[in-house]
């Protein structure tokens, strides 16, 4: 059974603007993709409709659950979404309070979801000043923060947009080893070719709210002239 099924998928914003043209996707369990193509494309659009955030017409299933009023809390639960800014994500008094907020939410004893916080914090590194307001945190920690947040939940896929966006160097690879780590099937919606190709062997491409080519990432990166550092 596909992790994420898209049949369809058309999306029109209020100003009129057609967003997602029908689109069709897969994607496996464990498997990782990037999703590329120019700003406006329909990348971010088409990502926020995997976990309810967008409605738009068309079918949209997450492992065997259509996204629909009844399963989102389910669908949420499977799909961690991480912003571009971190900032949108983090929001609580400390950095553990935040990390245990999506394990309170769904009523876990106190103990426990303390416990699953650390965990979450130990996966991606981040265990020293977990007492500290998030908003002393640099931008890198921010981002493992809201990372996990995000894993405390136990999602089976990781949506992660434009993630190196506002890194330095040394987060970006340390984001790239803490990617490679995790088990979950993830999409990366990105710009950065060279991440992409750190992390995933298939890639798709956006153009005008279609999905124009899905297949190898060489392979797709080549034919939709993708790759500024050529």
């Amino acid at each position: 059974m596909s992790l994420v099924r898209v049949e369809g998928l058309r999306y029109r914003y209020e100003d009129g603007t057609e967003a997602l043209r029908g689109v069709d996707f897969q994607l496996t369990k464990g498997e990782t993709v990037a999703l590329l193509g120019p700003n406006g494309s329909g990348k971010t659009t088409f990502v926020l409709h995997l976990n309810g955030l967008l409605r738009g017409e068309g079918v949209v299933v997450i492992d065997g659950l259509a996204v629909e009023n009844a399963n989102l809390a389910a669908i949420r639960r499977k799909v961690g979404l991480l912003f571009q800014d971190p900032d949108e994500q983090l929001f609580l008094p400390t950095v553990l309070d935040d990390v245990a907020f999506g394990p309170r939410q769904l009523g876990w004893p106190e103990e426990k979801a303390i416990a699953r916080a650390r965990e979450a914090l130990a996966q991606v590194g981040l265990t020293e000043g977990i007492g500290r307001p998030p908003y002393h945190l640099s931008l890198g920690e921010k981002q493992r923060a809201a990372l996990a947040g995000i894993l405390a939940m136990d999602p089976e896929l990781l949506v992660l947009d434009e993630p190196t966006t506002h890194l330095d160097p040394p987060a970006r690879q340390q984001l790239v080893r803490l990617l490679r780590a995790l088990p979950q099937a993830k999409i990366l919606v990105t710009h950065d070719v060279a991440f992409a190709r750190a992390l995933a062997r298939r890639a798709v491409f956006f153009d005008a709210g279609r999905l124009m080519r899905d297949g190898p990432l060489e392979e797709v990166i080549e034919k939709s002239a993708w790759d500024s550092t050529a």
